[in-house]
């Protein structure tokens, strides 16, 4: 197996934690503005020392309440700075945190909650905790929940007593790195979620490799802008880094508010995913159309994609350079006020970015840092760094860590970081984890002579989206599969904007269809086109997104001509579906969905 391993990991000590380093932050910067919330048309700052105010109070309202170490704690909200204060406050506690994404379904927080068993919900909203309670009656291990918009903080932190905080003093001091901080449940390719059990050590030891790799973002005076959902591993990985290491955190109201907020946050660096990218150059190359200056853009962006080339060859033109220079004044300028004026890189993760938008965005001026992980890796495995950058690859290994391309081309990963198993599935941890520590991802990639890993492919059936959302498609098509209209689907949308489907109808039943429906007399064809039974594919696309968040929903679909065989090779002998082969057959269709 070809390895490659990142010299410079640093070892830490049993005592380093996320929740000690918080402590050291309050202890030698307390004034030094740590986050900011968001109060009409302006952010306010909290101080390192308020913010350990805030979490000691917090942890000491969990244990008033009956938390107890080694519990877990449902954390059921989107984005903002209560989600920080309670992560915090629940590893303070000595439990862990468990959570999930404001966007889920009842089924899934049934799921979670059962599975993890978590003592206690703390939702955002009234509509989130009205979610819960559809499945509350299912979950009778979780003994309460609180609301954020309702007091749920101002609650806890009534509940607050001296001996309570003299517990919490207590349990910081015996966090070992054994313990689980977090249960971060993500969808496989079949049933239900699966939770990642991370460790206290995991956590350590990846902000740790995250502070070596990219110090020059992560120290003060930097800040950055979390939009990205902090239920995902990605951004928990760089709320840890950041608080740690002193780069303020503003918090967005929304994704809808970005182009608001940049220049109100002025952030020196942004993580994201790669879709928010796209949607940058996309949106800059629309207006430029629009204006009738679509081929000017259409110039600068070769400029810059052909000056970020020659910083990787170590010589640009001198022509390349002028206009580099012209169009920086022209174009780069206005991009680069897109994110706040203050901005010069960016990391991105959870899908492939690409070479040409790596490419066009340092030639802008704002050098993303693309990386890869999983769940399973606490985030990061790889990164690209200021000191080593190779456009168009995801990095290196984390200093310390090691990743393998397996004979099949299987990425295989191994390190510190590298989750400790499922929580209540030993069968798919021992599936994932070979005995010796080498992680399976599931992905292809391939290793270059320096260590550099690109993504070729998916090994397993995974979907991930353009934004960077996992997607099982199996939950979906099994239920658009019981519909007694549909005969097969295949969903999509790997590396896309949104999910979709490819459906056929059961032929058999059509006849029975239409005798009920008045619709006798009609061909396959005709049958496949009514607006009855576009409806009914519709029912059970409906039906099938009742399984899933917003994020997973399929948005579109298209019913295919005939249905998938074994003569034609769609089907496997076990009436699998042959996704590569009917993506291939149907590649017009699948275009005319994203076109």
């Amino acid at each position: 197996m070809q390895t490659y391993t990142t010299p410079g990991g640093v070892a830490i000590g049993p005592n380093v934690n996320v929740v000690q380093q918080l402590m050291v932050r309050a202890d030698v910067a307390p004034d030094h503005p740590a986050l900011a919330y968001r109060d009409g048309d302006r952010f306010v700052d909290v101080t390192t020392a308020d913010l350990w105010a805030e979490v000691q109070e917090l942890a000491a309202g969990l244990v008033a309440w009956g938390v107890e170490k080694g519990d877990r704690v449902g954390l059921f909200t989107g984005t903002r700075i209560e989600f920080t204060y309670l992560d915090y406050a629940i590893w303070a506690a000595g439990a862990a945190t468990t959570t999930i994404y404001e966007t889920s379904s009842a089924e899934q927080v049934r799921w979670i909650l059962s599975d993890s068993g978590a003592v206690l919900l703390i939702s955002e909203s009234d509509d989130t905790t009205a979610t819960y309670q559809l499945v509350a009656d299912q979950v009778p291990e979780c003994r309460g929940v609180l609301t954020i918009d309702d007091g749920a903080l101002d609650a806890l932190k009534a509940l607050a007593t001296d001996e309570s905080r003299a517990e919490v003093r207590r349990r910081i001091d015996s966090i070992a790195h054994d313990d689980l901080a977090t249960l971060v449940y993500t969808s496989g390719t079949t049933g239900n979620p699966k939770g990642c059990a991370l460790t206290h050590h995991n956590f350590a030891w990846e902000v740790h490799q995250l502070e070596v790799a990219i110090s020059i973002l992560l120290l003060p005076p930097n800040r950055t802008l979390m939009f990205l959902p902090l239920a995902h591993i990605f951004a928990r990985a760089a709320q840890a880094a950041c608080v740690s290491r002193g780069c303020q955190i503003f918090y967005s109201t929304g994704v809808p508010n970005l182009l608001e907020e940049l220049p109100m946050a002025k952030p020196t660096w942004v993580f994201s995913v790669p879709r928010v990218f796209e949607k940058i150059y996309n949106g800059a190359k629309a207006k430029a159309d629009a204006d009738g200056k679509g081929r000017i853009f259409d110039k600068a962006a070769g400029v810059a994609i052909a000056y970020s080339q020659g910083i990787d060859r170590g010589k640009t033109g001198i022509g390349t350079k002028l206009l580099h220079g012209l169009f920086d004044r022209l174009v780069y300028s206005k991009l680069r006020a897109v994110f706040g004026g203050h901005v010069t890189a960016a990391v991105s993760g959870g899908a492939p970015l690409g070479a040409r938008l790596g490419h066009f965005f340092r030639g802008v001026g704002v050098v993303v840092y693309e990386g890869y992980g999983l769940t399973e890796t606490t985030a990061g495995a790889t990164l690209n760094t200021p000191s080593a950058i190779r456009v168009g690859s995801v990095g290196r290994p984390l200093p310390g860590a090691t990743i393998g391309i397996a004979e099949d081309g299987e990425v295989m990963i191994k390190g510190p970081h590298v989750f400790t198993g499922y929580w209540n599935n030993e069968r798919s941890t021992s599936e994932a984890i070979e005995p010796d520590g080498w992680f399976h991802s599931g992905d292809l990639g391939a290793l270059d002579a320096d260590g550099y890993l690109s993504i070729t492919g998916r090994k397993k059936e995974l979907i991930v989206t353009a934004a960077g959302k996992n997607v099982a498609p199996a939950v979906l098509e099994d239920r658009m599969r019981s519909h007694a209209l549909v005969s097969q689907a295949m969903v999509i949308g790997d590396g896309k904007p949104f999910i979709a489907a490819l459906v056929t109808i059961d032929e058999e039943a059509l006849p029975g269809w239409a005798a009920a429906n008045d619709a006798e007399g009609l061909s396959l064809a005709e049958l496949q086109a009514h607006e009855g039974v576009i409806a009914a594919v519709e029912a059970a696309v409906k039906d099938a997104n009742k399984a899933v968040s917003r994020a997973e929903a399929i948005k579109e679909f298209r019913i295919l001509p005939h249905d998938l065989t074994i003569e034609s090779g769609e089907l496997t002998p076990t009436l699998k579906v042959k996704r590569s082969v009917v993506a291939s057959k149907y590649a017009s269709v699948i275009n005319d969905i994203y076109g």
